[in-house]
């Protein structure tokens, strides 16, 4: 019984480890989208000056795919292009 409840612990500050771990990744994803968000509100004002499209679909592909060809897992590819094409139809919005 007893070697049951020290299992447990170890188990419980893994968890407890891992859980702040990934607190730490969030608040540094956070910080790299925001700063990402910015670069995108400066190439919307220099899209609005040059009069240009705010989509650019190749640039996006160009993107998704490179993104896809450095991935080295465990996320597959599908989960590469879903997330990383929310954050692209998310932030677009900043440069209307």
């Amino acid at each position: 019984m007893k070697e049951n409840s020290v299992n447990n612990n170890q188990n419980g500050d893994s968890l407890g480890k891992l859980r702040k771990r990934i607190d730490e990744l969030d608040s540094e994803l956070l910080k790299l989208l925001n700063e990402r968000a910015k670069c995108v509100i400066k190439i919307g004002e220099i899209k609005q000056k040059e009069k240009k499209e705010v989509v650019v679909p190749l640039r996006e592909m160009e993107l998704l795919e490179r993104l896809c060809s450095i991935n080295e897992g465990p996320m597959t590819e599908e989960m590469v292009l879903y997330l990383f094409q929310e954050i692209i139809d998310t932030l677009k919005e900043l440069q209307k």
